[in-house]
């Protein structure tokens, strides 16, 4: 199989469960509460590597509880370990989320150790990136190392793929950058600035992305399912029909993401690799957690 870095963040996943999220200035009263890993890359990493991806992941971490939690996770999974960078004067980062009975949720990021990531650490890992078919990252790192990434990314011959969550601010040039640009439909009317509501409004949105330089375009949907756009084709996906309820769809964007890099990384056809990634974000949601939701190789293909 083809290599795979991921370039993002590890925070630890405090989450609080309780009927609905509550509205500004109310106070609600909650069933449980699970810590665990999490962190938009990090859980991407353990996607792809529970798929049987061989997945480098650079990060920084402090010295404390919290980081060896992820070390040891990403030893469990198969994540190599070799490009994190641990830092003592740093704490690691975390994450408080909101979850309702329907499994939406709300979610505050303090980034930590993973803030303080700059070009320098990159630099440091050009290696692995040029060893490296596929790069994938998000916007939770900074963006000026983001965007840094990127182009060294691109300048190692690598298949780029940004998936912008949080969205946050892109040069125009930056788009050039990406061969796969990954956000959801909220994300997507960020970018755009115009709400995106019905299938024409989709249709529209992808059309401006790739007028913006992105090669293709993929508008995750939820429980619509995925949309995919470049030159030569456009089509929709629909969800997986699940066999089981829906408890909590924190990791399903990452799941997404990871398996399908680790589809691009066996050589699927995008399709392929969309019904595939489509198929492993929809079981991550009959689970509770995001990193602890990643679903094997063997449950993917037993389902």
């Amino acid at each position: 199989m083809n290599s795979i870095c991921i370039f993002g963040v590890f925070v630890a996943d405090l989450c609080f469960f309780a009927e609905k999220i509550p509205s500004k200035g109310e106070t609600v009263l909650g069933k449980s509460h699970l810590v665990g890993p999490g962190g938009k890359g990090s859980n991407q990493a353990i996607a792809a590597a529970r798929l049987n991806g061989d997945v480098n992941f650079i990060t920084k971490v402090g010295k404390d509880n919290h980081a060896d939690t992820a070390l040891k996770l990403y030893k469990d999974s198969g994540v190599k370990t070799s490009s994190i960078i641990q830092d003592e004067n740093l704490s690691t980062g975390v994450a408080g989320i909101m979850i309702d009975d329907n499994g939406n949720n709300a979610i505050s990021i303090i980034p930590g150790a993973a803030a303080h990531l700059d070009e320098q650490d990159i630099d440091n890992n050009i290696e692995i990136i040029e060893k490296s078919k596929i790069f994938l990252t998000q916007m939770e790192t900074p963006e000026d190392v983001t965007r840094y990434s990127l182009k060294k990314a691109k300048e190692s011959n690598c298949i780029t793929v940004l998936n912008p969550a949080p969205a946050r601010k892109l040069n125009e040039k930056d788009f050039k950058l990406l061969d796969f640009f990954t956000p959801n439909e909220t994300e997507a009317e960020f970018y755009l600035n115009k709400k995106i509501e019905t299938e024409t409004d989709i249709k529209n949105a992808g059309k401006e992305f790739l007028k913006k330089g992105v090669k293709n375009i993929i508008i995750t949907l939820g429980e619509k399912g995925v949309y995919f756009a470049n030159k030569d084709q456009e089509y929709f996906i629909e969800a997986l029909k699940l066999k089981n309820e829906v408890v909590d769809t924190t990791g399903a964007g990452d799941a997404f993401n990871g398996a399908f890099v680790v589809g691009l990384a066996n050589n699927l056809k995008f399709k392929d690799a969309l019904i595939f990634a489509n198929k492993v974000a929809g079981i991550s949601t009959t689970k509770v957690g995001a990193a602890n939701s990643m679903p094997t190789f063997e449950e993917v293909e037993n389902y």
